[in-house]
Order: C-alpha cells, then sequence, then structure tokens
C-alpha cells in the first residue's frame, strides 16, 4: 500500500505505467509520485547529477534561472539573507544574487553538504529544478518552514503537472532522478497547510510567502 510522501493519505491511485516504472497519484493532495521500488539509489542519482553542467558563465543557464529569480530579487531589501537549497555542482543562484547586493548561502547534500546552514533562518530560499528529486516532500517543506523568517518567501521552480492526458507524452518524467510531481492544485494544498500565500509567477516557477 502507497502512502502520499506529501499528505500521508492512503487514497491512492495508479496515475500511469511505463515500461520501467509507474505512477501513482493522491486523491487528497494530487501529487503525482514514483513508488519507492523504482527509485535510482544514491550512488545512481549522484553519478547522474555529475553530467549537470550547471555553470554561472552559462548566459543561457542565467536566463533559465533568472524566470524563478528576478522577480524575487527586485523586490528584496540589500539586507535579506537567502539560501540556495539544492544548489547542484555549480551553484549559479547565489552568484546572480551576488551581482544585486544580496548574500546568498549554498546547500546541496551532495556538493556543498553543510548540515548548519540547515539550523539557520533566512529571509528567502530558493529551489529551483529541486522538489521534483525529493521523495520525502512533507519532511523537507516542514524543514524549510522553520528555516523561512517570518515575512520570508519560498521560490519554487519546477515543471507542473497539466492533466494526465499531456503526462502520457511528458518530457518531465523521463529523467529518472524525477520522481515526485507537482500541480496547482498539489501547491494549493501546500498552502494551505503550511498557512503560506500560495503566488503562481510563470509556468514552471511559484513563490510561498510566509505570513508576519
Amino acid at each position: 500500500m502507497e502512502t502520499c510522501p506529501l499528505c500521508a493519505s492512503q487514497k491512492v491511485r495508479p496515475y500511469f505505467q511505463e515500461k520501467h516504472r509507474d505512477y501513482v497519484q493522491c486523491q487528497c493532495c494530487d501529487l503525482v509520485w514514483v513508488p519507492q521500488v523504482f527509485h535510482l539509489t544514491a550512488d545512481e542519482e549522484k553519478a547522474a547529477y555529475d553530467h549537470h553542467q550547471n555553470d554561472p558563465a552559462d548566459l543561457g543557464y542565467r536566463r533559465f534561472l533568472s524566470r524563478a529569480v528576478e522577480p524575487l530579487f527586485s523586490t528584496l531589501a540589500k539586507e535579506k539573507k537567502g539560501l540556495d537549497f539544492g544548489c547542484g555542482p555549480g551553484p549559479t543562484i547565489s552568484v546572480m544574487a551576488a551581482e544585486v547586493g544580496l548574500e546568498m548561502e549554498n546547500y546541496d547534500l551532495y556538493y556543498q553538504h553543510q548540515p548548519e546552514l540547515l539550523t539557520r533562518q533566512y529571509d528567502f530560499i530558493t529551489m529551483t529544478e529541486v522538489i521534483e528529486h525529493i521523495y520525502q516532500a512533507n519532511a523537507v517543506l516542514t524543514q524549510l518552514d522553520r528555516m523561512l523568517a517570518a515575512g520570508g518567501v519560498l521560490a519554487i521552480m519546477t515543471k507542473r503537472v497539466l492533466s494526465q492526458e499531456a503526462f502520457a507524452t511528458w518530457h518531465y518524467k523521463h529523467d529518472l532522478t524525477h520522481i515526485v510531481f507537482y500541480s496547482n492544485a498539489t501547491f494549493e494544498w501546500i498552502a494551505k497547510q503550511f498557512n503560506w500565500r500560495l503566488e503562481f509567477v510563470a509556468n514552471d516557477v511559484v513563490y510561498f510567502h510566509k505570513y508576519q
């Protein structure tokens, strides 16, 4: 019996099946995920990430990230401090932040593993193309809520599930490190659960605002 990694419901139904793995959906929070039996090992996952070519000097990569961070950076006072959660092998958002006078720390389980950074509070936290890799969704969001200061913003970039029909041909699911998928309804559930204000910024970007 599958249990939803976000809301812990067991009201789960099959969603889609491929040759190499299955997908299921929660009927309570709408989350879609890959059952653990199909997950890569930690070593296999790390090997996949090692092939990512993230580079602060890559203008195309910067343009990609700018959809998530430019609307946020434009609203922040210079004394605000942030964290890039899941910065990857080539931290770039912190470089972009520094260029506009904002200070950011970098954390990544594989590449910048400094657990002490997760004990602090931040005015803003970014997660770009990260949340879809994390199976323990509720545990991580709860941790981020503790780390986010009152009035803070959590910026998330991830492709969204649109429909079961669209999912069948969706390229995003072909990455075997992508194991959890969010829809508008799922983000709305999260906002209600954590008492955050949800803002849809772009097709693949949402902001959660923590109330003062």
